[in-house]
């Protein structure tokens, strides 16, 4: 008999669920985490009287207790929801290009059409037709195209997916040329372009229909506590249900036999036995240095055209005024520099002075967030982590350094009088994400977000039986969708247990 059924390899978001939804799914489930706390990306930390969230800045997905969306559903299912409060935001975004627009938007469908309306009442009619369009390719991309795709039916594409087809892989900006005329319009609806880490020029439309939809219909949210909350949550179920973790212990090596995988060996040199593995590292660090065999061809040939996605440069701000002293009156804040988001975009693979920063104010919509009177602010931009990677210990330092004054001079154009109301700073660049995430140049979405690399146009890696990838890694990056894809990928392990034990069972009894 096998020590586990399955084995989990980090309690990252995706690890996480997947480890989850495998122990309720009845699967004696083992995780192994290399942190000393779960939730990787969704963690936090603490400097002074702060707690600072590491990463999450808005979680879509969740609905509301009248309108429940798949998030939701699926933290019901997997009993976190009874542990965590949820904090509803009533905007989406406010976005400031300075001295051209300043324009929030409400994060209701209804409203949203109305405000830019009214913003832009010459492209009322454009407006209309796009929200239209968002709704439906949403709609088409959750329902009708999974459908299609299973049956590998073209015809019943065509006839349930006439959105997606038209526009669903065209890059949004196109998507945009055709249907608007004011740049400042187009750069406005465009602004969730960050949480998605590619630009306009590259990003699959409906990448942005969706996310734009999921947020204003069903609410941007928080969780009290933050996304820590979200991941003890977690693991307070999988704990309840029988599972087994183990923190301060990172994988070394998934064993195969007979090009199965069969087992994990820790870093401390103990070795389990498993009839299914579940990576949440990379999958450049899954099969290039985990796996004993090496990587097998179907993971090489794959890796040759993919490129790592960006990291970012964050700064964590405690501030001693409250928000309503700096004049911040949304939690999530846009502010560009240049209408054109290639311009932005290109900072990001140098480092330079980034075209489009993000300013997330945690405690205006619950002030549990912070202290009384004070401000948790975070100041984000997208860095690749190459250009960090290759800089020596003073440069980095003194880049470091830099990075950090020109994000807060960026965003006192906004919000004057922020540094001189600092009383807690951390700053994080693309190396701080390497070393905490493990990943390569410290990717925070897995890689390039774009159309090629999208699971419509890759195969899923599957050469080794029994191994299994989530995470960003294997499919789209953020909250939600890797929350998403570990409970999908415990369930395709759920439903191989089920098969072996039945096949067992009938050799048994033939």
């Amino acid at each position: 008999m096998t020590d586990y059924d399955a084995i989990v390899i980090g309690a990252g978001n995706a690890g996480l669920t997947a480890a989850t939804a495998l122990q309720l799914g009845g699967a004696r489930t083992l995780l192994l985490e290399r942190h000393n706390i779960p939730g990787g990306c969704a963690t936090s930390f603490v400097r002074g009287n702060f707690e600072f969230e590491v990463a999450l800045h808005q979680l879509s997905g969740m609905g509301t207790e009248e309108q429940p969306f798949v998030l939701r559903q699926l933290f019901d299912r997997l009993g976190v929801m009874d542990r965590i409060e949820v904090v509803i935001e009533h905007e989406l975004y406010r976005t400031i290009l300075p001295g051209e627009f300043d324009i929030t938007l409400p994060a209701d469908w209804v409203s949203l059409q109305d405000t830019l309306t009214q913003a832009y009442p010459s492209e009322e009619t454009n407006i209309q037709r796009f929200m239209t369009l968002c709704e439906t390719l949403t709609l088409e991309t959750f329902m009708s195209l999974p459908r299609a795709l299973r049956a590998e039916n073209a015809e019943l594409l065509d006839n349930t997916c006439a959105n997606y087809k038209e526009y669903g892989l065209r890059p949004t900006r196109d998507v945009l040329d055709e249907f608007f005329d004011d740049p400042d319009l187009k750069s406005i609806i465009a602004s969730y372009w960050c949480y998605l880490g590619m630009p306009p020029s590259v990003l699959p439309f409906s990448d942005m229909a969706m996310l734009l939809y999921a947020y204003a219909a069903f609410k941007p949210t928080h969780v009290k506590g933050g996304s820590q909350a979200i991941s003890s949550a977690m693991l307070e179920s999988f704990l309840e249900a029988g599972g087994q973790v183990q923190f301060n212990t990172g994988a070394a090596k998934i064993v195969t036999s007979n090009g199965q995988a069969a087992g994990v060996t820790t870093e401390h040199g103990e070795t389990y036995s498993c009839e299914a593995v579940v990576s949440n590292a990379s999958a450049l660090h899954t099969f290039n240095e985990l796996l004993d065999t090496g990587p097998p061809a179907q993971a090489s040939d794959d890796f040759k055209t993919r490129r790592i996605g960006p990291s970012a440069f964050v700064l964590y701000l405690g501030l001693d005024c409250s928000p309503e002293d700096l004049g911040i009156d949304c939690a999530t804040n846009f502010m560009i520099s240049h209408r054109d988001e290639d311009f932005a975009f290109a900072a990001t693979r140098n480092i330079e002075p980034a075209g489009a920063l993000m300013l997330t104010c945690y405690n205006l919509t619950d002030a549990s967030f912070a202290p009384p009177g004070k401000t948790v602010i975070s100041l984000l931009c997208l860095q690749y982590g190459e250009p960090w990677e290759k800089l020596a210990a003073a440069e980095y330092n003194s880049a470091k350094y830099e990075m950090s004054n020109h994000l807060i001079d960026a965003a006192e154009k906004t919000f004057p009088g922020i540094r001189e109301h600092i009383e807690e700073v951390e700053a994080a660049s693309p190396l701080t994400m390497m070393r905490y995430l493990n990943t390569p140049g410290g990717a925070i979405y897995g890689f390039d977000q774009n159309a090629q690399d999208s699971g419509m146009f890759r195969q899923r890696l599957d050469a080794v039986d029994g191994l299994y990838l989530a995470g960003s890694w294997s499919d789209m990056g953020g909250f939600q969708p890797t929350y998403m894809a570990g409970e999908s990928t415990a369930k395709a392990v759920l439903k191989r247990l089920a098969e072996t034990h039945q096949k067992q069972e009938q050799t048994a009894n033939a």
